[in-house]
């Protein structure tokens, strides 16, 4: 089984975190389809390796989410693109710092895909749709809006992956209400990947590595498998503005791609109201959107 993309030619894919997993496998399956892809990836020897595998549709531009500055250089001098998939990706990993003082997870999987986004499309460098992965783990989410870094409380890198998704979750909704607000004709849609076997597991540099290398082998699905859903809301005519999708079979974690569902306090209009503010304030990118 795969997803079929139809033909993808003269249309262009900008891909973050796009040099291993389910970033990778979704560059994949674009550019077979004939869509020119940017690969946005922090780790260039890495990139290049994948796009040589890729093949001739495939390009790298260096982009780390984890630097502001990074990001608007990247918005500043990137192609104009059909599609940006917000991929990128970090999980569970020890306590650190980004380059802009954020904490590792909330900076690079949910500000930096903020700030990224919204230059963009301030730029109008983005012509039809923006997707944003998030993660079943949103639900163990609670975003503590005084202390987003985890400055003040005892870090839990789960919870502050949970965290992150959520964020993830809701920023890609409220995109979607604020693009429909204003008119735009771009279409902002959310998916999450189910149980897929990707190097986003192994890094938290503790014996929960070898726990997640083993689920890996006895749970997950591939990461081919595991893009499926992502490919589904960048280009399915049933993937509609601000809809969440996923794997349909065995509780969300694995299958043909579908409608998932979703906490329903990702619908409270006054929390996506101060995510988007704090958000604002933290990047120091405001948008129209």
């Amino acid at each position: 089984m795969s997803f079929d993309l139809g033909d993808q030619s003269g249309r262009t894919v900008i891909i973050t975190g796009a040099n291993s997993g389910l970033g990778k496998e979704t560059a994949r399956a674009f550019a077979g389809s004939g869509a020119d892809v940017i690969m946005a990836c922090r780790n260039l020897d890495k990139a290049n390796a994948a796009a040589a595998e890729i093949g001739k549709n495939a390009r790298v531009e260096q982009l780390d989410l984890a630097d502001l500055a990074s990001i608007r250089d990247f918005a500043g001098r990137v192609d104009k693109a059909d599609v940006l998939i917000n991929n990128a990706g970090v999980m569970a990993v020890p306590y650190r710092k980004t380059a802009d003082g954020f904490e590792m997870q909330m900076g690079t999987n949910h500000l930096g895909h903020f700030a990224l986004t919204l230059q963009l499309l301030d730029a109008d460098k983005v012509d039809d749709r923006v997707v944003t992965l998030s993660s079943f783990m949103h639900r163990m989410g609670k975003l503590d809006f005084n202390d987003l870094d985890w400055s003040k409380r005892r870090y839990n890198r789960w919870r502050a992956y949970g965290d992150t998704k959520l964020a993830n979750l809701m920023f890609g909704k409220e995109l979607a209400r604020r693009l429909a607000a204003a008119g735009s004709p771009v279409t902002s849609t959310i998916a999450h990947p189910g149980y897929a076997d990707t190097e986003l597991q192994g890094h938290t540099e503790s014996f929960q590595d070898k726990v997640m290398v083993l689920g890996n082998k006895i749970l997950a699905q591939s990461a081919a498998a595991g893009a499926w859903p992502t490919e589904y809301a960048a280009v399915s005519p049933n993937a509609v503005n601000g809809g969440f999708y996923g794997p349909t079979g065995l509780g969300g974690m694995q299958g043909k791609p579908g409608k998932s569902p979703y906490r329903k306090m990702v619908d409270d209009q006054g929390l996506r109201d101060r995510l988007w503010t704090v958000s604002e304030e933290l990047t120091g990118v405001r948008s129209p959107v």
